[in-house]
């Protein structure tokens, strides 16, 4: 089985995303990212998607031998990830340090085993100075941040779970996949996309900035529970980031 892999996941419905976390950077790690946005952006509605993370060890030269440009290439396939309205949950076991790692932090539900352990993406002996970091950052603070990133500190799973870098660490990690993607399936994938980007943005922005934002997802939902939950339009559906495909390269 190839590092990345996509197949539905037993008991949940959708695509599934493979991460080992000694893979370096190349053209084929990013194409199968583009790949696997592809399927999940036609998916049907109700689908969510399954991201697999870990490995029995993590790249200690990451990205590898790689120029700027194959970086940013990364980069942007990892914030079109990020952005695919579709659910993502991610699962991880052994490892999540390198690519694993940046992945995870696109996710927006994380399950763990008991196994699993953390550790900031490495380049050499020093920590990769990539959009992990502003992630890091932006989700956790800047307290929680400069521990990993200053010292590379590795973390378990049980301290995941208490930080909130993991969501839950279950007996059977399949099976809670499926209830999250169970779950998820019942929300509009154009809603689950803008509550998104608000909990992103929040720490960003300021109120007087965010309330237009939030007024309007107030005012989509009590238009769209005026009428009857009317099927939203195809522009409704695709929402601000229907263009994401054209930067696939």
């Amino acid at each position: 089985m190839s590092p990345i892999d996509l197949a539905p996941l037993p008991q949940a419905p959708g695509a599934a995303l493979r991460v080992d976390s000694e893979r370096e950077l190349s053209p084929a790690l990013i194409a199968e990212i583009h790949a696997f946005c592809d399927q999940a952006e036609d998916a049907r509605a109700g689908t969510a998607a399954v991201l697999r993370l870990g490995g029995a060890g993590t790249a200690r030269h990451w990205p590898g031998a790689v120029g700027i440009d194959m970086v940013s290439r990364w980069e942007k396939a990892l914030r079109r990830l990020e952005r695919t309205q579709i659910a993502k949950i991610a699962i991880v076991e052994g490892v999540c340090g390198g690519p694993a790692f940046e992945v995870l932090l696109t996710s927006d539900y994380r399950i763990g085993a008991p196994d699993a352990r953390f550790e900031v993406p490495v380049s050499d002996d020093s920590i990769w100075a990539g959009m992990a970091v502003h992630r890091l950052v932006s989700q956790f603070g800047g307290a929680f941040a400069r521990r990993m990133v200053l010292f590379g500190a590795e973390m378990s799973a049980e301290r995941a779970l208490e930080t909130g870098l993991l969501d839950e660490m279950p007996a059977d990690a399949a099976t809670s996949a499926a209830r999250v993607a169970a779950a998820a399936g019942r929300l509009e994938q154009a809603e689950l996309a803008i509550r998104r980007r608000l909990v992103h943005d929040a720490a960003a922005t300021s109120f007087e900035d965010a309330l237009g934002m939030h007024l309007a997802a107030c005012d989509r939902t009590l238009v769209r529970r005026s009428d009857g939950a009317r099927p939203a339009s195809r522009q409704e559906r695709t929402g601000p980031g229907a263009g994401a495909k054209e930067n696939r390269r």
